[in-house]
């Protein structure tokens, strides 16, 4: 039986940019963006899923989580219809160095890359995920640009 994944994301702003990770969808290998985070283990808040996932993929403390709203999210990604819902978060970094870089890197659980890069969330060139991020922003009055 499939179930909803429950997950947090979080998006950082910085001078009209978003950070995300590029990634492949394996079905297409169609480019689409992402902001960072995870699955939502059983007993922890989503909150506390993101300052947990920001440390393991990044390596890095968030100040400041606000809670912008749930999406759901379905779609197929490898073959296999899938549901989420999923928690977005602002926050900021604690280390203020990052917004200078151009590109950040994390990884996975399983050891992937992740290559982070701000984008323009309105000029991407390639869909943003989960579907109505942009729309969250934009009605939350936190839209980067």
């Amino acid at each position: 039986m499939k179930a909803i994944r429950p997950i947090a994301i979080c998006v950082f702003r910085h001078a009209g940019r978003i950070l995300v990770f590029r990634s492949q969808s394996p079905d297409t290998d169609a480019d689409f963006f992402r902001p960072f985070g995870g699955g939502i283990e059983f007993g922890e808040a989503a909150e506390e899923t993101i300052a947990r996932e920001i440390e393991e993929e990044l390596g890095e403390t968030i100040l400041d989580p606000v809670l912008l709203g749930v999406l759901e999210n379905r779609f197929e990604y490898n073959g296999q219809p899938s549901h989420e819902h999923v928690f977005v978060f602002d926050a900021a970094f604690q280390n203020r160095e990052l917004y200078g870089r151009g590109s950040i890197v994390g990884r996975e659980d399983n050891g992937e890359l992740l290559h982070g890069e701000w984008i323009d969330p309105s000029q991407t060139g390639a869909p943003l995920y989960p579907d109505g991020l942009q729309e969250l922003l934009i009605a939350s009055g936190r839209a980067p640009c």
